[in-house]
């Protein structure tokens, strides 16, 4: 389990990956605080505060599963989980 840090990140593409996920995706803000975003309140809370969270300027995100990491990996480089 590696931290990844995403770089100019739409968040509904996040709330998307961690949607369809194998295991647990977490996002680290910058004050510290660790969110699952594979739960539903959490995405809610996010999506409600759509001004401040619509595009993610730079945030660690940690995976539980390597091939979700992966996934993440080709989805923050390329703009898309699936392999070219």
């Amino acid at each position: 389990m590696a931290d990844q840090v995403i770089h100019n990140f739409d968040f509904e593409k996040l709330i998307t990956f961690a949607s369809t996920a194998k295991g647990e995706v977490y996002l680290k803000t910058p004050d510290g605080d660790v969110l699952n975003m594979k739960s539903r309140l959490t995405q809610l809370l996010a999506l409600s505060n759509a001004i401040d969270w619509g595009h993610i300027g730079e945030a660690t995100v940690t995976c539980t599963d390597p091939e979700d990491e992966s996934h993440l990996f080709r989805l923050n480089l390329y703009g898309t989980a699936e392999e070219k």
